[in-house]
């Protein structure tokens, strides 16, 4: 009696939070298969601006199975992470295949009483089937530019530049230009204070909601530290801390045109608003290097109009406005996103509607996105691990039933050795 080996276990997207989940399916003996669009694992760090570090220590940014190199200091280096992201899947030998993108993930059809099974459909043809699937497409997937009126216009217009932030890589290009970046999120923050270190000569930040800028380490204590104790606590309690400690923890701008924060520091992260962690904009904002505006809300002859009325004519402008998941083309209609097309549930849990769907890395938490991927990657491996270990135990069962039946059918039942066989008269 022979069972068939289960389909493989596809993840889509070969960033750091697929391959912690291959590692970990891989070692539990889980055949999984990274699928990986680009040419490279990571690719959405080999895109990111050059100056960016880690704004969590590289203690608590390694992934389970490989620790970061003492070399590459306390905040690492993009570069850096790429390269531990390559050392990773090579330690682990993890099955990737570059290239492939997959448009659409449908439910296989089959008998009701097997295990659910999915098929894939991805470029070249390739329809594969697998027992679960793993999104983990993260958030940083299709830049996104808000419908500004008259930007394309703008776009064309001669000595006029829009491009989102993820086209950005170094300050150079915009040497002894002016330049608007929109968005004060951390992507935003740290552009424009690479811009105003790099030679631009004028550079502003338009902020719809202002946000709390907090300081990356004090006194040594790293605030990613102070994220992980904070998810033990409610809320209430450690909002009601931080506005205490908030000439600590927090800077206020006000002075210099950017309204202080309104809301709990820690409410708002919890809804996604995380804090802005301080690499240079707070003393670029104090200098008068980089000088906070409105909200753009559209495009005129040339120039930027804000939500005070005033217009500005910046030689470029760099939208740090977000990236789309894009998810709902993938698995919309499989009921697993919420009205915003986010995951409805996330890590080791799956939609009741889609048993074998799993997303990993759709948050941001304080506790650090890198370490937070370590530890959901270890609970939805050992969630597939044990659904796997169930499958085939029923598996078994059935064939050994089945095999019983065929056996008693031929009259080999429970009958002893010599004795023939009984026949039923009719």
């Amino acid at each position: 009696m022979t069972t068939p080996l289960p389909h493989p276990v596809y993840v889509i997207g070969g960033g750091p939070g697929g391959l912690a989940v291959a590692a970990a399916l891989t070692r539990r003996g889980v055949r999984t298969v990274v699928l990986e669009r680009a040419d490279a694992v990571g690719a959405s760090w080999r895109r990111h601006y050059d100056r960016l570090r880690l704004h969590t220590t590289r203690r608590l940014s390694a992934l389970p199975g490989l620790k970061m190199p003492r070399s590459f200091g306390r905040w690492v280096a993009r570069a850096d992470v790429v390269r531990y992201l390559e050392r990773y899947a090579e330690v682990h030998d993890l099955e990737i295949v570059t290239g492939v993108e997959v448009d659409r993930v449908e439910r296989t059809p089959q008998d009701a009483e097997e295990p659910p099974t999915w098929t894939l459909y991805a470029t070249g043809g390739r329809r594969l089937v697998a027992s679960a699937v793993v999104v983990a497409t993260g958030f940083n997937h299709t830049p996104r530019i808000p419908e500004w009126p008259g930007a394309e216009a703008y776009a064309r217009t001669a000595g006029r530049e829009l491009l989102h932030a993820a086209a950005y890589r170094t300050p150079k290009p915009y040497a002894a230009r002016d330049v608007l970046v929109v968005g004060v999120g951390n992507t935003g923050a740290e552009i424009a204070a690479d811009l105003a270190e790099g030679g631009a000569a004028r550079v502003r930040l338009a902020v719809r909601t202002a946000p709390y800028i907090v300081r990356r380490s004090t006194l040594g204590w790293p605030s990613q530290r102070s994220g992980i104790l904070a998810r033990r606590l409610p809320v209430a309690l450690v909002d009601a801390g931080a506005r205490l400690a908030g000439r600590f923890l927090a800077a206020d701008l006000s002075r210099y045109g950017m309204a202080r924060p309104t809301g709990g520091l820690y409410a708002r992260a919890r809804a996604g608003a995380i804090p802005v962690q301080d690499v240079g904009l707070v003393a670029a904002v104090r200098a008068g290097r980089v000088e906070p505006v409105g909200a753009v809300t559209g495009f005129e002859d040339g120039e930027v109009l804000l939500a005070d009325g005033s217009r500005i004519a910046p030689d470029a402008v760099i939208a740090a406005t977000g990236y789309r998941r894009a998810l709902e083309a993938l698995v919309g209609h499989l009921g697993v996103l919420d009205e915003r097309g986010r995951p409805a549930v996330r890590g080791a849990r799956c939609a009741g509607e889609a048993p074998g769907i799993y997303f990993q890395g759709f948050t941001n938490p304080l506790s650090g996105m890198l370490r937070e991927l370590g530890l959901d990657a270890e609970r939805i491996a050992r969630r597939i691990a044990r659904t796997r270990e169930r499958e085939k135990r029923h598996a078994r069962k059935k064939a050994g039933a089945k095999e019983a039946g065929v056996k008693e059918a031929r009259g080999e039942g429970t009958r002893e050795r010599g004795q023939a066989p009984k026949t039923a008269r009719a």
